[in-house]
C-alpha cells in the first residue's frame, strides 16, 4: 500500500517539499478557516442541491459543518497515508450513497480552492514563496478530489455490474416446459458476454434436469450477425455433447437470409420458424404423443 501511495503522489507531482508548503498554508489559513466554512456554506445555500440534501434540518447541517472542519484540519496536516485515503474514500462512499451529483461536488471543490487561494494571496505581509504555497495547495486539492470521485465511480460501476448481472439472470430464463424438455427464450441484443452466460446457465440446467431436448427460441432477438450466429451454434453443439438434442426456433425470414448470406454453417442443428413447431419436434424426440 505504501508503494501505491507513493505512485499516487508521483502522478499528482506531490513532493515532500509540496507537503511542507501545504502545512505552511495550513498555518497561514488557520484563523481564516471558520470564515472559510461559513462562506462556503453561504455559497452552497444558493444551490438547489442544498435544499434537496439538507432541507430545514439545521442539526444535520451543523453536524456536517463540524465534519468539514475536521476534514480540513486533516487536509492541512498533509499526511497522505492509508488513513488519509480511507477517510477520503469514505466521503466518496457517503456521496455515492446519498446520490450527490458530481457537478455540485466539483463546483464545491472549485469554490473551496478559490476561497483558500484568494485568502493566501491577500495575506499581509505576503510570504516570498506564496506562489509555491498556492501551487502545493492546488496539487493536494486535486488529489483529494480524485480520491473522492474515484470512490464514487467505483461504487457506481459496482452497482452497474450488479444490475447487469441481475438483468442477465432475468433475461436468461431456462425453463422446463415438459419432462425432459428445456426452453430458453431470448430477447433483445446478444453480445459475447451474454452468450457466454447463456451457455453456462443452459449447460448447468441441462445437467441438473437431465434434459433430452433443448429449445433455443430466438424470435425475440433483435438481430443476428456472424459472431452471434456462431455463438448460438456453439451453444447448441455444446448441448449435443451432453447427449441433449438441440432445436433453434424463431428463425424469421430475415434471420434465415442473414445466416445464408453470412455463410454460417449450422450443420445438423434442427431449426424451425415457430416455437410451436419446435415443441412438436421435441415431443416426438422424447416419444410423447399429444392428442
Amino acid at each position: 500500500m505504501h508503494e501505491d501511495i507513493e505512485q499516487l503522489k508521483d502522478k499528482f507531482c506531490i513532493t515532500a517539499t509540496d507537503t511542507e508548503l501545504l502545512r505552511q498554508a495550513g498555518t497561514l489559513l488557520a484563523d481564516f478557516m471558520p470564515e472559510f466554512i461559513e462562506k462556503w456554506y453561504a455559497w452552497l445555500k444558493q444551490q438547489e442541491e442544498f435544499s434537496l440534501f439538507f432541507g430545514s434540518n439545521s442539526s444535520n447541517l451543523k453536524r456536517v459543518q463540524e465534519q468539514q472542519s475536521i476534514h480540513w484540519q486533516s487536509f492541512f496536516v498533509g499526511h497522505i497515508n492509508n488513513n488519509y485515503i480511507k477517510e477520503r474514500r469514505h466521503i466518496g462512499e457517503v456521496h455515492a450513497r446519498i446520490g450527490l451529483p458530481n457537478d455540485i461536488y466539483f463546483a464545491g471543490m472549485s469554490i473551496a480552492s478559490q476561497l483558500l487561494s484568494d485568502e493566501l494571496w491577500n495575506i499581509k505581509p505576503m510570504p516570498a514563496n506564496i506562489g509555491a504555497i498556492a501551487n502545493a495547495l492546488t496539487k493536494h486539492l486535486f488529489l483529494d478530489s480524485y480520491l473522492v470521485i474515484d470512490e464514487i465511480a467505483r461504487i457506481q460501476n459496482l452497482r452497474l455490474s450488479e444490475s447487469h448481472k441481475a438483468m442477465m439472470e432475468m433475461s436468461t430464463p431456462v425453463t422446463p416446459i415438459w419432462e425432459g424438455i428445456l426452453l430458453l427464450p431470448l430477447l433483445g441484443i446478444l453480445d459475447s458476454s451474454r452468450t457466454q452466460e447463456i451457455m453456462n446457465k443452459s449447460l448447468s440446467k441441462i445437467s441438473e434436469e437431465r434434459t433430452k431436448v433443448f429449445i433455443l427460441d430466438i424470435s425475440g432477438v433483435a438481430s443476428v450477425d456472424t459472431a452471434v450466429a456462431n455463438q448460438l451454434i456453439k451453444i447448441t453443439k455444446a448441448t449435443q455433447l451432453m447427449g441433449c438434442s438441440a432445436i433453434i426456433s424463431g428463425i424469421s425470414p430475415a434471420i434465415a437470409r442473414t445466416i445464408v448470406e453470412l455463410g454460417v454453417n449450422i450443420g445438423e442443428i434442427k431449426t424451425t420458424s415457430t416455437l410451436r413447431d419446435a415443441f412438436e419436434i421435441a415431443l416426438k424426440l422424447i416419444n410423447v404423443t399429444v392428442s
